[in-house]
């Protein structure tokens, strides 16, 4: 089945905001086929089902932010769109258990689809995430092994160069000496 929406739009769409990979309430209306109103009012009937942890609005800050990062007012031509320049009403951000939960509320053929190419989205994004990790703390191991090496190194090196200088002081005669030097 091909996909309805491709998975690298939709992991575009994926923000981290508040420490949180979030998907915005007027991406996900436009990936599920809704006026953002019919969305927003959907959650609302349903507030229950939206802990804090599901759902947030973003302040005039993080809004304003995230406006300067994605050109949200521009069509593929680049030409302005109808809308205003300025936002009118505050968007919320959905975390993964956030979208999951629309897909309940919203009750579309659509609404299914979409959410489970957005869970794709979602468990990709995390193996990436892993993935990075992973590579980081091997890579960190190795750069305190080369350390480690590069230590020792230098010790042998610092050791053949001591016994490879002059001695510092002329050394004593082996064997019976007399008081005249013979």
């Amino acid at each position: 089945m091909k996909a309805l929406i491709p998975q690298k739009i939709i992991e575009q769409k994926i923000f981290s905001i508040r420490r949180q990979k979030v998907m915005i309430s007027t991406h996900l209306a436009k990936l599920y086929g809704v006026k953002i109103k019919a969305l927003i009012q959907a959650v609302k009937r349903n507030i229950e089902r939206f802990p804090d942890d599901f759902m947030f609005q973003l302040t005039w800050e993080e809004a304003q932010s995230l406006r300067s990062q994605i050109v949200t007012l521009k069509d593929t031509k680049g030409k302005s769109s109808k809308r205003g320049k300025h936002i009118k009403h505050l968007p919320y951000a959905f975390t993964e258990q956030g979208v999951a939960m629309l897909s309940s509320v919203l009750r579309s053929k659509r609404a299914i689809h979409v959410n489970v190419a957005i869970m794709r989205a979602f468990v990709r994004l995390r193996q990436i995430l892993s993935t990075h990790k992973e590579l980081a703390s091997k890579l960190s191991q190795l750069e305190r092994k080369i350390e480690k090496h590069d230590e020792e190194i230098k010790a042998i090196f610092d050791a053949i160069r001591q016994l490879m200088a002059p001695p510092k002081k002329p050394r004593r005669r082996i064997g019976f000496q007399t008081k005249t030097g013979k």
